[in-house]
């Protein structure tokens, strides 16, 4: 393929990934990506670097199998980040710790020292992983391009990608003066990469499986005929399960401790409720990602079996080999994508600390540089965090140059691993262990470093020329005791594991023997309380650190204007204020607004500087360790007391919040009644006075005539029945609310009383021109209820959608069918409908609706209450839909099998 075409994919690429960081970072007022757990559980597929995209088909090639271990231990181990990553989230959270090395220098008493040995060794460490990735890309780049590697400075495209690299890690990761901030930008483009490398590793796994091969079972049959690739199905029995076991432990160790993964997974989480969906979407990602690793890998060696071909390189060649460019292409990208997001992170991880944890302390400690730099030290630590990331990949670029060529990528990338996984003992220990002390976490560190750099890269050095060759075959001073590969005589573990076990084993040993020895000082017992039981503290962080001395407020604030800028730092002084009710016109400043001002600078300059810096505007007292207990114990009462109070203000305030419903109710119940007994005497008033004014008439003109007399009569006797209808419904409701009335229950035909119903009102609809349409979809069984009380309800909801309908226009129907084991009755009309807000109330017996231009009971208003009783009293339930405008359906479901309470 061509190489100019390839650049300019390379290009587009990352000007992509300017461009999704760039909005990002844009869109964030109006929508915060980092805030998605989709987004974070994606941003995790960091993870899967450029090693583990070309790497695993090398691994799995000559290791079979076992290239799963790397993936094993972040999957078997998913469920407990809710213990181990939400603890040490929320320790982050709540102290401001932004890197792994302020992590370990906080927790043994805000130790400087420390946490530049902990960056020291990660720097060693991680390097050569970054130079991996740079080998990653430039080695795809020459077999897609078909081009050698060159030597000539100016001709190397890696050069120009650490460049590019370089430019957008300092554009989108040290913009933020604060360490702990999110990177919106960052985080979204690194979620993105995580989705293209996944897709296009499925694309060549697709490829290879089913267009190269027949499926998977016609690879690993013709894999089987292989010898040597027939053993790479199966374990070792020699050795191999106990490598197996420490590769998994390595694994699971790296998944916490990586610094990217640090980054991603900690300082980048905005929500501890993340990792709910992180922990299962992480393993389903790997396991995605890694399904077509082996098929790859045995595709590969049976189709380059008589040619040299590198194994890592398999993804790229077997589309190249069938002259599929396109393809090879993509999955060029995938690769790019894995090797540019490990190295965008990382480095953002690594510069912080080497900042935060070295050059800060540093400078701090000296005055006359300190004098230079003036009040100016947040543009000079932003400086210095992009200067950091230029050296770093000065630095993964030269030894990719000198000596990454020389290993294959796993190689490189597991003695990394092996080397962050030296910090497991201080990290773990020191969130589960109290008396973990600095001197166990220092010597621990520096003794598992030590073997580790003697057992791995020493032996790397010496293959590479740099010391003789006699040290790995037959040891130092010819003492084969202390073999780098065989450390002890111990013999039969792979290089990695033998290196994982000895230095892990003294790097745990020193650590515990130590912290058990040697006592704390009172800051690191505060510290080792404060992490330990970090979910007891973490609401009263402030009061639960131990601080005693003389601090004026103005010193504080102009420390704090250093980094924030005065108007930032008024702010955050107010806020704090007004929280903790501190008066800041005090020139005395209290522990808690001292320790306030150190954690704002934590997230800053990191926990050790700035103490150093609070220290040097204070007069700290010393305080024992035995005080400190003291303290924190009055701390841990304050907290009990405090969540007391919590407690029953909270019950308090729901025993205020149902008096007040309660209240309103009654006032509501209170006020309907009111208006039901205005109503139902405005109803029995009305019938009185017409009929006691016909009945004077009648007595004083005894002339009227026949016809006239006849019709006064009639209205007499029309009011009397209406006068007695009303009394008889009061008296109804009122049996129905006391449960005295019973059901006359028969064996029922609910159609044949559905047309007896609408013969009753039929009259009625013609008198209003009203169409009255009825629908019963099938022959249906028999049902035990009363007749009349059914009757009742029908004639009820028929005369009422007569009522409301307009005439002449009018349209009413009436539905029967069955559903399951109930009947289900509807009656919808074309009306002017009922608001939703009225829709519940008008079945209230009380009810009489308040807004006179919405469709509301007529008369009484007991029509649809006694309705309703009728139809629980038959175990069935009654509701309507309707729309204001779009008429009504009332549905009344009734269940053909409950037993209803009969008269007896």
């Amino acid at each position: 393929m061509n190489s100019g075409w390839v650049v300019t994919v390379s290009v587009m690429y990352l000007g992509l990934l300017f461009g999704i960081a760039y909005w990002a970072e844009r869109s964030h007022r109006t929508r915060r990506w980092v805030s998605n757990p989709w987004v974070y559980s994606l941003s995790l597929g960091v993870y899967c670097s450029a090693w583990a995209y070309y790497g695993s088909v090398g691994r799995a090639f000559t290791n079979g199998v076992e290239f799963l271990s790397t993936y094993l231990g972040p999957t078997l181990t998913a469920p407990l980040w809710w213990i181990i990553l939400r603890k040490i989230i929320r320790i982050c959270k709540v102290q401001r710790i932004a890197t792994l090395s302020d992590f370990v220098a906080s927790r043994y008493g805000k130790s400087a020292n420390l946490g530049a040995l902990v960056a020291f060794f990660c720097l060693i460490g991680i390097v050569p992983y970054i130079s991996l990735q740079l080998k990653a890309i430039s080695t795809s780049f020459a077999v897609l391009a078909e081009l050698p590697r060159t030597e000539e400075l100016t001709s190397d495209l890696t050069l120009y990608l650490a460049i590019g690299l370089g430019i957008f890690v300092m554009l989108f990761g040290t913009r933020k003066i604060e360490a702990t901030e999110q990177h919106e930008g960052m985080v979204t483009a690194i979620a993105a990469e995580s989705l293209v490398k996944m897709v296009a590793f499925l694309f060549v796994g697709i490829y290879v499986t089913f267009g190269v091969f027949n499926g998977f079972g016609d690879i690993f049959t013709q894999a089987s005929h292989k010898p040597a690739l027939r053993k790479l199905f199966t374990i070792d029995p020699n050795g191999g399960y106990g490598t197996w076991f420490w590769h998994v432990l390595l694994s699971t160790l790296n998944i916490l401790l990586l610094p990217r993964q640090f980054q991603v997974s900690v300082v980048e989480n905005t929500d501890e409720r993340h990792l709910n969906r992180a922990i299962w979407t992480f393993p389903l990602y790997m396991m995605v990602i890694n399904l077509f690793v082996l098929p790859i890998a045995f595709g590969g060696a049976l189709l380059f079996q008589n040619q040299t071909v590198n194994a890592d390189n398999y993804v790229l060649a077997i589309p190249l080999y069938f002259d599929k460019e396109w393809l090879a292409l993509i999955t060029y990208l995938g690769g790019f994508s894995a090797a540019t997001g490990m190295v965008i992170v990382e480095t953002i991880a690594l510069s912080t600390m080497l900042s935060n944890s070295v050059l800060m302390p540093y400078v701090l400690t000296q005055p006359t540089l300190r004098r230079k730099i003036g009040p100016n030290l947040g543009r000079f630590l932003i400086g210095a965090r992009r200067i950091s990331i230029l050296l770093l990949l000065v630095a993964a670029y030269l030894y990719y140059s000198k000596l990454a060529g020389r290993y294959p990528l796993v190689s490189i990338g597991q003695v990394s691993f092996t080397a962050v996984a030296q910090l497991a003992p201080a990290v773990l220990g020191g969130i589960f262990w109290k008396q973990g002390n600095r001197y166990g976490a220092t010597v621990g560190l520096i003794l598992g470093f030590s073997v580790w750099f003697y057992t791995l890269v020493i032996p790397m050095l010496a293959e590479a020329g740099f010391f003789p060759l006699s040290l790995n075959t037959v040891g130092p001073w010819g003492i084969e005791l202390l073999k780098p590969s065989a450390l002890f005589g111990l013999e039969g573990f792979d290089r990695i594991s033998h290196a994982l076990f000895w230095s892990l084993s003294i790097n745990v040993l020193s650590y515990v023997l130590l912290s058990i020895r040697l006592p704390q000082t009172s800051m690191e017992h505060n510290q080792a309380i404060l992490f330990v039981d970090i979910f007891k503290y973490s609401e009263v962080i402030e009061s639960s650190t131990i601080w005693r001395g003389t601090a004026y407020i103005p010193d504080l604030q102009s420390l704090l204007s250093q980094f924030f800028g005065k108007e930032r730092t008024t702010q955050l002084l107010e806020r704090f204020a007004n929280e903790n009710e501190i008066n800041l016109n005090w020139q005395r400043a209290s522990p808690q607004l001292v320790n306030y001002a150190e954690n704002l600078l934590a997230g800053v300059i990191g926990s050790a500087s700035a103490r150093l810096m609070v220290a040097s505007v204070t007069l700290e007292e010393k305080i024992s360790v035995d005080e400190v207990v003291e303290i924190l114990k009055e701390s841990q009462e304050l907290i009990l007391t405090n969540r007391q109070l919590r407690q029953h203000q909270a019950e308090l305030e729901r025993a205020t919040t149902q008096l007040r419903q309660a209240n309103e109710q009654m006032i509501r119940t209170d006020r309907l009644k009111d208006d039901f007994l205005t109503t139902v005497t405005h109803e029995l008033r009305t019938p009185i006075t017409s009929i006691k004014a016909l009945s004077e008439i009648l007595q004083d003109n005894p002339e009227l005539d026949m016809e006239q007399r006849d019709q006064f009569l009639s209205t007499i006797i029309r009011e009397s029945d209406r006068l007695t209808r009303l009394i008889s419904q009061v008296l109804d409701l009122e049996k129905y609310e006391s449960g005295k009335h019973f059901l006359r229950t028969e064996t029922v035909q609910l159609a044949e009383v559905i047309q007896e119903a609408v013969e009753a009102v039929h009259q009625l609809a013609l008198e209003k021109d009203v169409q009255l349409e009825v629908s019963l979809t099938e022959p249906l069984p028999p049902l035990q209820a009363d007749r009349d009380k059914l009757m009742q309800v029908l004639i009820n909801l028929l005369s009422n959608a007569i009522k409301y309908t307009e005439r002449g226009k009018g349209l009413i129907q009436v539905l029967l069918r069955r559903s399951g084991d109930q009947y289900v009755l509807t009656v919808a009309d074309n009306g002017p409908g009922i608001a939703s807000d009225y829709q519940q109330l008008i079945f209230d017996k009380f009810y009489q609706a308040e807004n006179q231009t919405i469709r509301k009971p007529k008369g009484s208003g007991l029509g649809l209450a006694i309705t309703k009783k009728i139809i629980e009293l038959h175990h069935g339930s009654i509701s309507v839909e309707s729309q204001p405008g779009s008429g009504a359906r009332f549905t009344v479901q009734i269940p053909l099998l409950k037993e209803v309470r009969a008269e007896h």
